[in-house]
C-alpha cells in the first residue's frame, strides 16, 4: 500500500509469508540460509497440497469452475507463488475469464491439515494470494476460503482492511530482512515445540548467546567492565 513496485529479481516466495507470521528466525533459516527439515506436520501438509496441485485439471461444477495450482504474483507485495485452487463462481458482478462465456467471481481456496489456528499465519497467507488475484485480474475480493482437512470443512475469511494493511507491512519486513541477509535472534516461545526447524535453531542455545551478547553490551554502554573495574582504566598505570 506504500506505492512500491518490486521487479522480478525481487520477488520471494508467497508461501514464506506464513512462515514469516510464525517465526522471523524460521523465515529466515527456510528463505535466507536455505535449510529445511520435514516433522510430521509438514510430510502430512504435503500430502493433502499433493492431492490439489494438479496443474493440469480444471473442474467444472455448474456454476462453479474449479483451477488448481493456480500461479501467483504481485509487484506491489513483491511475492510470487502458487494457489491451491481458485474458484470461478458465475455472477453478473464478476468478470470474463478467457475460454469461457459469462461473467465470474474469483475466490482461492487454501487446504490446510488440522483445524484452524489461534494466531493469524493462515489468514496472512490467504490475504496475500487475494492481492496477488487481484492484481491479475484487476478487481476487488472480499473473502476467500479455507478448507481443513481435520474438521473437513470450510472456513470463510473476510478480507478486510487491517488485514490488507498487516500483509503489506509483513511483505516489506521481509524484503528487507532478506536484502540484509540476515537471519533474526530466536525467541523461545511454545511455538519452538511446533517448529520442523527446532534442531537447526537450538533456541535455548541462540537465547544464550543472545542474553550474553546484551550482558557485555549493557557494561560496556555503562562503562563498567564485568569484574567492576572502569573501561579504559588500567589497574596499574604506567
Amino acid at each position: 500500500m506504500n506505492g512500491k513496485r518490486y521487479t522480478d529479481d525481487e520477488l520471494l516466495l508467497l508461501s514464506g509469508i506464513q512462515h514469516f507470521c510464525f517465526c522471523k528466525r524460521q523465515w529466515a533459516l527456510i528463505h535466507v540460509e536455505q535449510q529445511w527439515q520435514d516433522n510430521l506436520r509438514t510430510q502430512e501438509g504435503h500430502f493433502i497440497h499433493e492431492r490439489v496441485d494438479d496443474p493440469f485439471i480444471n473442474e467444472s461444477r455448474g456454476d462453479v469452475i474449479i483451477s488448481r495450482a493456480f500461479p501467483l504474483i504481485s509487484y506491489s507485495l513483491g511475492l510470487t507463488g502458487v494457489a491451491d485452487a481458485v474458484e470461478f463462481v458465475r455472477s453478473d458482478t464478476g468478470i470474463p475469464i478467457s475460454s469461457h462465456d459469462g461473467r465470474w467471481l474469483v475466490k482461492p481456496i487454501e487446504y490446510k491439515r488440522g483445524r484452524p489456528k489461534v494466531d493469524e499465519r493462515d489468514e496472512v497467507q490467504l490475504c496475500a494470494q487475494v492481492i496477488c488475484l487481484e492484481e491479475m485480474f484487476g478487481v476487488r475480493i472480499k473473502a476467500a476460503d479455507f478448507y481443513y482437512n481435520e474438521i473437513r470443512r470450510r472456513q470463510h475469511l473476510n478480507i478486510t482492511d487491517d488485514l490488507r494493511s498487516h500483509v503489506f507491512s509483513l511483505a516489506s519486513e521481509m524484503h528487507e530482512i532478506f536484502q540484509k541477509g540476515i537471519t533474526p535472534d530466536a525467541e523461545m516461545g511454545k511455538h519452538c515445540s511446533l517448529c520442523s526447524l527446532r534442531d537447526i535453531c537450538v533456541p535455548k542455545l541462540t537465547k544464550k548467546k543472545k542474553n550474553v551478547r546484551n550482558y557485555i553490551a549493557r557494561y560496556v554502554s555503562e562503562g563498567i567492565a564485568p569484574n567492576g573495574s572502569i573501561l579504559g582504566l588500567s589497574d596499574h598505570p604506567d
